[in-house]
């Protein structure tokens, strides 16, 4: 950190504007709606004409827990880049960043306050609209513009050099990728599936296969990610009577397998799914995987002609592709198995009325995807899979009650 770094409150953030150039003169009244794990984020408001802006700053800890866990504020430096990046190729899909500050790590951002989080959306019974094919596009777009298909050798190395992002990497590899496979005091379940709980955890098969997948994560440097990709990280609503997606937060951003920031969004739409099932709304499994891979599919095989270097040919595509979505749908079963049983649970399952049936589908479909991701050849046989997941989440269910 630098030695000018401040903590800003409410009460700091009208003249912190005023310093950085934003509306000079003027009456602000701010609030605060920090929500997420890590960091505050402010609202502040003119008085005079409406005019608003966000302002959000990384702190020196977890926001949640305190100064006992440590964090660099630098991963702000992470989203800034990752929004400048983005904005470059897929401007309409992230908020505008109005400014940042290094010294301070602090962004002013568009206020998305006039927007709602897809996650309390789909909570509520409400649809995606077209979000699963701007996720598609927004990944397709990033991705092939940050690769090694988009980039030159000498500009990939310094993109690689300039994304390094080892301490929320290290949250990622550990929380998502680790711990539900192991003893941890991060680990937390429904009573309902702590057989299910005990079981992941002496399961070799599945260990082997996460440790295939974290190492990939660690290792697969293909294309920059935004690194948190789920339905909270999405705000969606209208404006001028038009659908308007925006994808924000991408402060895990780093240079990573492409597969990961699908299989996130996967990962919850199957969870949401879920709870759909469970309150008795009919859903079609898996239709948001298949929407979002397809948009992902034909957007990057409509930029592919563009590749820089024409050594990869259209034959190497399919096979890239291929190798996309089975990480892909590793991912999401790891999305799915740290959301139920690890540090960081979904609203989705856990305000149900009943959580333990919806959760132990979710488990199940999560390890068959990790286990089974390379026999999956599409999102047929991945509609497949959650359909007859149900029957055996039942009998699970069922075999839980009675033992």
């Amino acid at each position: 950190m630098t030695g000018n770094y401040r903590i800003l409150e409410p009460a700091d953030v009208p003249e912190y504007l005023r310093e950085r150039g934003f509306w000079g003169a003027g009456e602000v009244d701010v609030h605060e709606v920090s929500d997420g794990n890590l960091n505050r984020v402010f609202i502040a408001t003119r008085r005079d004409d409406g005019r608003s802006v966000a302002v959000k700053q990384a702190l020196p800890w977890v926001r949640v827990a305190g100064p006992s866990w440590p964090m660099s504020p630098a991963r702000a430096d992470a989203e800034a880049r990752a929004y400048q990046r983005v904005r470059a190729v897929a401007a309409d899909t992230v908020p505008v960043l109005h400014d940042y500050d290094p010294a301070n790590y602090a962004l002013i951002l568009e206020d998305l306050s006039d927007l709602r989080v897809l996650r309390g959306v789909l909570n509520d019974g409400g649809g995606y609209g077209g979000v699963s094919t701007a996720v598609g596009v927004f990944v397709a777009r990033l991705s092939f513009a940050t690769s090694d298909f988009g980039l030159s050798s000498a500009e990939r190395k310094a993109l690689i050099a300039e994304s390094v992002n080892p301490d929320l990497c290290k949250i990622t590899e550990d929380v998502v990728l680790a711990e539900p496979y192991i003893e941890h005091e991060h680990n937390h379940w429904h009573e309902g599936v702590a057989d299910l709980a005990a079981a992941f955890r002496a399961d070799a098969s599945l260990r082997t296969e996460i440790a295939d997948l974290r190492h990939t994560f660690m290792t697969g440097a293909q294309a920059l990610l935004h690194g948190d990709l789920h339905t909270g990280s999405i705000m969606v609503g209208t404006r001028d009577g038009a659908e308007v997606v925006r994808i924000f937060d991408p402060e895990f951003s780093f240079v990573g397998p492409i597969g990961f920031d699908l299989g996130l969004y996967w990962g919850n739409t199957i969870a949401a799914e879920a709870r759909a099932r469970a309150l008795g709304h009919v859903t079609a499994p898996g239709e948001q995987l298949a929407l979002s891979w397809q948009a992902f599919t034909s957007e990057f095989r409509r930029l592919w002609p563009a590749r820089i270097d024409d050594f990869f040919d259209d034959a190497y595509l399919e096979r890239f592709l291929h190798r996309v979505w089975t990480d892909a749908l590793g991912y999401a079963g790891a999305e799915l198995v740290r959301r139920t049983i690890g540090f960081a649970h979904l609203t989705d399952l856990d305000t149900l009325p009943d959580p333990a049936p919806a959760s132990r589908h979710a488990l199940l479909v999560g390890r068959e995807l990790i286990l089974r991701r390379a026999d999956l050849p599409d999102p047929e046989a991945v509609a497949e899979l959650i359909e007859g997941t149900v029957l055996s989440s039942v009998l699970s269910e069922s075999a839980s009650a009675g033992a």
